[in-house]
């Protein structure tokens, strides 16, 4: 047998077992009882406006002031870093590590409940605000690692070529430099923006009013209340919308991805 044909037979038996996994799957569940626990009807009619202009809403909301936010700090971060003065590079360092190794779960908690106890002060918009800046802190962190790798992926090249036609290094990485490096890290930068839409799950550990919850908060208490109260189908209807939001995002990360490779 040849190398080509034992490929074609391992990849057949795959798809064997797998198929033969669904059909058990099929054969032997409770399909009574996955509908009226996961898919019950009451669970999608009766919350639909609350968990889409609510909760979906909200989600979007915070999930776009925390990436803006985080943008802009990691916009000063990395000019920190890349500034010809000692100090600013090691704090820059400093902070990039820091909020990189903490889990944005203790950062959110010490933003909403440590800061206040400490220091008798709590970020505009309360405990969401509180939330949200704790969320801009750990993507910044990770944002601003991003976006210097893309700055050091440009050919070093162009801002030779700019400084001999007499631009100064400000002009330079402004003008020339940080254009493409921005190009470059689209990607990666719009895979932070489905990370960032996911943690905003984490906000449910402050306690929110019902005008302010998102999608994780509302699925959770539509499971004790409502229509859908006693089965997981909020659950199931948060993670659709989880879905709806995020597919086209990861979509558009892998056409951007192939589109750099074939300008490459």
């Amino acid at each position: 047998m040849t190398r080509r044909a034992r490929e074609r037979a391992l990849t057949l038996s795959l798809y064997a077992v797998f198929l033969a996994i669904v059909v058990v799957f099929v054969l032997l569940a409770d399909w009574e009882a996955i509908s009226e626990n996961f898919f019950l009807a009451e669970g999608f009619t009766g919350t639909w406006r609350s968990m889409i202009l609510v909760a979906a809403k909200n989600t979007i909301l915070y999930t776009i002031v925390a990436f803006v936010g985080g943008f802009v700090l990691a916009m000063v971060l990395v000019l920190m870093k890349l500034a010809p003065i000692p100090p600013f590079r090691w704090l820059a360092t400093a902070y990039i590590e820091l909020f990189r190794g903490l889990p944005a779960l203790v950062v959110i908690l010490f933003m909403g409940f440590g800061v206040p106890i400490a220091f008798g002060w709590r970020p505009p918009g309360g405990v969401v605000g509180a939330g949200l800046v704790a969320l801009m802190m750990v993507a910044g962190a990770y944002m601003a690692e991003t976006i210097r790798a893309g700055i050091e992926a440009v050919p070093k090249g162009q801002a030779e070529a700019a400084r001999s036609l007499g631009m100064n290094g400000s002009w330079t990485m402004a003008s020339i430099v940080m254009p493409q490096a921005l190009r470059i890290v689209i990607p990666p930068l719009t895979n932070e923006l489905v990370i960032l839409l996911k943690d905003t799950s984490l906000l449910f550990v402050l306690g929110m009013a019902a005008s302010q919850q998102e999608l994780t908060v509302a699925a959770r208490n539509f499971m004790s209340t409502g229509p859908s109260a006693g089965t997981a189908t909020s659950l199931v209807f948060a993670a659709l919308l989880y879905l709806a939001i995020t597919l086209p995002l990861t979509q558009l990360v892998a056409w951007m991805e192939r589109k750099q490779k074939r300008s490459r």
